[in-house]
């Protein structure tokens, strides 16, 4: 499951405004490489909505089925807010839907299996009779 957390307003290249929902994934425990130490981080990505700013700000909160999966990319300049660093980056962070269950896992039950089959005759049907 995946939580959205955030919203935020952009342009796109046509110059039309949107509202995107930032959505982030659970607590993971990461191994920092320098120190060894264990840290609690999670995931964010965001997808793009047709909503508008009210929409967003009800949804915040919302859990949604699906994760947040790292996604191999081409390379690209990424620069740290916090440092002005700029490093270089070959993956990012994409919302992957829940899949429905396989075929194998469907019940082969239908409707008729559980509501039984009557045919209605016009004489005791009251929208049938004259």
């Amino acid at each position: 499951m995946v939580r959205i957390v955030n919203y935020q307003q952009r342009e796109s290249d046509e110059g039309n405004i949107f509202f995107a929902l930032i959505i982030q994934g659970g607590v993971e425990l990461v191994q920092s490489r320098e120190t060894n130490n264990f840290y609690a981080t999670a995931r964010k990505a965001s997808i793009s909505s047709t909503f508008d700013e009210e929409t967003c700000k009800s949804l915040l909160g919302t859990e949604i089925p699906g994760e947040i999966a790292k996604i191999v990319c081409e390379p690209y300049d990424y620069t740290i807010k916090e440092t002005g660093e700029i490093i270089q980056l070959s993956h990012r962070y994409q919302y992957v839907p829940e899949t429905p269950s396989g075929r194998e896992d469907m019940s082969e039950s239908t409707i008729d299996d559980f509501v039984p089959s009557e045919t209605a005759s016009e004489e005791h049907h009251p929208l049938l009779s004259s």
